[in-house]
């Protein structure tokens, strides 16, 4: 049976912050069973937010938890990826500032630091929230799917109209190991034409080739990916973070088409509204194989082409 796990020790991370542009700092703190993971200001005196989904107050560009108009924490997905890929159900996170730092706009640097320190495990089992029939969210040409399943895959397709990067299909079966080494490097990216637009509106005042992937006319301007299907892979890591708004680990198939925030998002709310879809349970607790493979002619509907295999 799993157990619940917490960091061993306080962790410290400084950087900038990705759409402030202005500095950014967080310490993990160790919590005890069945805290769960909560966000503190330490430049407010404000409540702390769990990161659940009825504290979420997102945009396609980034995944913001609030309680209040002032009390807020954005770009949360790529701490909250780490935290969940590395199987960490409770801690204390002190943010200096608005923002959680992008460092080189993937899990990687969070996860290397949670790794110095160590993960303490409980006594305490784990809890797994398990689909017990599909969940979907249908939102113009982009779809997501959840499915049954006794452990959490993925298979997440995009389709953008630039020739480097183009359509990436990639099916993960995301256990720890493959979350450390498959999934947590993938840095985040944008289109060079589109820097302007964002930081006008805002977004993207920290960007640079140090934090981000960044697409021109002729390429890739960095000096290389780490994935010839980088772009996909960070895809599952926002999922990943996204999906840790549930407050407990999901159990399920996840397939998406041309998804982001805002879908994931919408996932969570499907899920957390259909009661009667899912039970919560430990990892000893299976779903029989024959109730697995009634639903699993419905990733052909979503994702006709083949997917590739880590």
């Amino acid at each position: 049976m799993k157990s619940q796990g917490t960091v061993a020790r306080p962790v410290e991370i400084e950087g900038i912050g990705l759409h402030s542009g202005a500095p950014a700092a967080i310490r993990i703190m160790p919590a005890s069973d069945d805290h769960g993971i909560e966000f503190v200001r330490r430049d407010l005196d404000a409540e702390p937010i769990p990161a659940a989904h009825a504290f979420l107050r997102g945009s396609s560009l980034a995944t913001t938890l609030a309680r209040g108009p002032e009390n807020r924490v954005a770009t949360v997905e790529h701490l909250l990826s780490a935290l969940h890929g590395l199987g960490i159900d409770n801690a204390l996170i002190e943010v200096q500032g608005p923002e959680v730092p992008i460092m080189d706009g993937s899990a990687l640097p969070f996860v290397e630091g949670i790794l110095r320190v160590g993960i303490a495990r409980f006594a305490a089992p784990r809890r797994f929230l398990t689909l017990r029939r599909p969940v979907s969210v249908i939102q113009g040409d982009k779809e997501i799917m959840a499915l049954p399943a006794n452990d959490f895959r993925t298979t997440y397709a995009i389709d953008f109209p630039h020739p480097a990067i183009g359509c990436q299909t990639v099916s993960l079966n995301v256990s720890e190991s493959v979350f450390v080494s498959s999934i947590a490097p993938a840095r985040t990216f944008c289109l060079f034409q589109e820097i302007q637009a964002m930081r006008v509106a805002g977004f993207a005042r920290g960007g640079s080739l140090e934090n981000a992937v960044v697409v021109g006319d002729r390429g890739v301007l960095n000096d290389s990916l780490r994935f010839p299907d980088e772009f996909v892979r960070h895809k599952v890591l926002d999922l990943i973070g996204d999906l840790a708004m549930l407050g407990v680990p999901l159990r399920a198939h996840v397939i998406a088409r041309k998804g982001g925030h805002r879908l994931h998002a919408a996932l969570v709310g499907a899920i957390l509204a259909e009661k009667e879809a899912w039970t919560l349970g430990t990892s000893d607790e299976r779903l029989p194989a024959a109730d697995i493979a009634r639903f699993e002619h419905l990733t052909e509907q979503i994702l006709p082409r083949p997917a590739l295999t880590a």
